[in-house]
């Protein structure tokens, strides 16, 4: 039963990865065109730790900064958000399954105590792997400012909330049933709404 579950789930967050692969790209801008300014102005500190002017890879000679190489870089980056999507939506599917199992625990299964444990672990794993693909991904070319609050700046600051009830999640689990259970509730709720904002 939990593996037709699980198969259900996998295939419908495929399904509507497939629908809504080019949304995450088109809102983060792929440009084909290369100014003067081949770094943007701001970028977030991982970034600008990589791929700044004096970044990692500019410094161990990995990437060097040059118009050709930003056309590469900007090719990466797509690859990257495009992974970052789909990553995203297998660990809903986790989350979602590890909820099932973590609910039938909390009312006393605790047959399925190992399955959670190692659940949580693989979750936690693509989480984590998700994340990095976007905090690590290169700079666009313009990081551009747009008025109001629209789906980048929601999905920005719900991951601020999901990303720390992530840690909170790991680090509570052998510590407090109830304030671990309410942490990961936050985590999957905050981040099931920063996927569905890309939808609107």
């Amino acid at each position: 039963m939990f593996k037709l579950f699980f198969y259900l789930i996998f295939f419908s967050v495929a399904s509507a990865y497939c629908q809504e692969n080019d949304n995450l790209i088109r809102e983060f801008s792929f440009k084909d065109e290369i100014n003067e300014d081949i770094l943007p102005k701001k970028m977030i500190f991982t970034q600008r730790l990589v791929w700044g002017k004096k970044g990692l890879f500019r410094a161990i000679g990995i990437s060097e900064l040059s118009k050709k190489n930003r056309e590469k870089e900007l090719k990466v980056r797509r690859k990257m958000l495009n992974l970052h999507q789909f990553v995203g939506y297998l660990t809903l599917a986790g989350m979602i399954a590890q909820g099932y199992i973590g609910g039938k625990l909390y009312n006393g299964d605790n047959s399925l105590y190992s399955l959670h444990k190692k659940m949580g672990k693989a979750v936690t794993i693509s989480y984590f792997t998700g994340a990095g693909l976007s905090l690590f991904s290169p700079p666009p070319l313009v990081n551009k400012k747009s008025k109001g609050f629209n789906s980048i700046k929601a999905h920005k600051f719900l991951a601020t909330i999901h990303f720390s009830a992530m840690l909170a999640t790991n680090i509570l689990a052998d510590k407090n049933k109830k304030t671990h259970k309410i942490a990961a509730y936050s985590a999957f709720t905050s981040y099931a709404m920063a996927i569905l904002v890309f939808k609107f």
